[in-house]
């Protein structure tokens, strides 16, 4: 059987010194999407979208210290713990999704205190844009050979030379459309349904929708921890039960509360 083989240059271009590679490029346009499905929201609420600015910082900071925490912490304490300085190393890779939500979070928490919004009718909107923002991420990592599969005879499996010459499941490409369409699904939620007015109701739901997506993929990842475990999840599983709990608990006490309100 022939296989799909995939060997792209991460470098988008180069110019003297200076090199674009296509992770920094899908990055920034990730955040940019994002920001902008952030303002289409808040447009059509009435919000003043003169705050984003300020919610963009924050966002970034937040989702580059806590993805780089998450991956030092969780997927190779053992090494960064022992060379504490490799923390600062991003630019040398390790980014963990689950950091970076968290990340976002804390940025949000920040973010509404300096403008008086409401903090859950915050993070509501900002499930929309994380779901996009994760499906430009996923592509940049495919684009890398990052993140791959296991060796498989599907008839999709990809050769990522890169890495070897074995078939694998394209995982980066299962995540990348699996947040493609929970934003769609969300969006949809958000234009056409009265979710928006229930206070966690879509973040709860792009937290149960993510990580049940992030947990089944886990099966068909290759190990990304620098430790072996007994247990039988792996650690992207095991960080992924916690977020889906909460926001099953957010589902259900946003139908139970009522309707959110903007202001704090």
């Amino acid at each position: 059987m022939d296989f799909f083989v995939w060997n792209a240059d991460p470098v988008l271009a180069s110019l003297g010194p200076i090199t674009v590679h296509w992770y920094g490029a899908l990055f920034a346009f990730a955040i940019i999407s994002g920001q902008q499905v952030l303002k289409w929201c808040y447009i059509q609420e009435n919000i003043a979208v003169e705050s984003l600015d300020d919610l963009l910082m924050y966002a970034v900071l937040g989702i580059v210290v806590g993805a780089r925490l998450a991956h030092c912490f969780f997927y190779d304490p053992s090494y960064y713990f022992t060379h504490p300085l490799k923390i600062l190393a991003v630019w040398e890779g390790g980014l963990a999704s689950h950091g970076g939500g968290l990340g976002v979070i804390i940025a949000g928490y920040f973010y509404q205190k300096r403008h008086k919004i409401s903090f859950v009718w915050l993070l509501d909107r900002l499930a929309i844009s994380t779901a996009l923002f994760g499906f430009f991420v996923r592509l940049g990592n495919f684009i890398n050979s990052e993140i791959i599969g296991i060796p498989s005879n599907v008839p999709w499996a990809i050769v990522f030379t890169r890495i070897d010459n074995l078939p694998r499941h394209p995982a980066q490409l299962y995540e990348a459309l699996s947040y493609l369409t929970i934003f769609c699904l969300l969006f949809a939620a958000y234009r056409f349904s009265n979710i928006k007015r229930y206070s966690g109701a879509l973040l709860g739901s792009f937290l149960v929708l993510v990580f049940t997506a992030r947990f089944l993929i886990e099966t068909v990842k290759t190990k990304q921890a620098a430790y072996n475990s007994d247990i039988i999840f792996s650690t992207g599983q095991l960080l992924s039960i916690p977020f889906f709990v909460v926001g099953l608990v957010l589902v259900f006490r946003a139908y139970s509360l009522g309707k959110t309100s903007v202001e704090k």
